[in-house]
């Protein structure tokens, strides 16, 4: 018996990179050439305010692999995934929730100025000069992490270019 390749593409990247935008292309373009897959936005698993001795950061990956296990049931064995990964740790956990045995990490890029000018666009809450403030702070991190097989400029650049460029070079589709 032939052992199943389950694959995991995880689109990385500061806040304003362009991740969850990145991966509804990636979806939408999978979609139409009727690749089977499941994208999934980690960051949405985790949008609760949780009491002082819960740990956001694990239920987000018991969510993840909950709903990994679900896509598996009905088949899925490719998974694009939208994440900032922080550490090897935060990698490894990611593999795990999908059950990959083979991944790939795409680090999505743009300048400071331009992520910040996106992030508060999108964010106009209470927490706005928060969220602002760590896109270039997180962008640090992810430089220093170094967790990426390939880098793709987002900024710029049609949507559509970027994500076929990024679904090539991480073998998904052909060119």
């Amino acid at each position: 018996m032939e052992a199943v390749t389950t694959s995991l593409l995880i689109i990385t990247g500061s806040m304003g990179a362009g991740k969850s935008t990145v991966l509804g292309e990636a979806s939408d373009l999978l979609a139409s050439r009727r690749v089977a897959h499941a994208a999934i936005d980690v960051d949405g698993l985790g949008l609760a305010h949780l009491p002082s001795a819960a740990s956001s950061d694990e239920l987000i990956h018991s969510n993840l692999r909950s709903v990994c296990e679900n896509y598996r049931a009905a088949g899925v064995q490719r998974f694009l995934l939208a994440c900032a990964i922080e550490d090897r740790a935060q990698l490894e956990l990611c593999r795990a929730a999908a059950s990959a045995t083979e991944v790939v990490v795409c680090r999505l890029t743009a300048s400071v100025e331009t992520m910040q000018k996106r992030v508060g666009m999108r964010e106009s809450g209470v927490l706005h000069r928060e969220f602002v403030a760590h896109a270039a702070k997180l962008n640090g991190i992810l430089d220093g992490a170094q967790l990426q097989d390939f880098v793709i400029e987002n900024e710029g650049r049609a949507l559509t270019d970027v994500t076929t460029e990024m679904l090539v070079k991480a073998g998904r589709i052909a060119n």
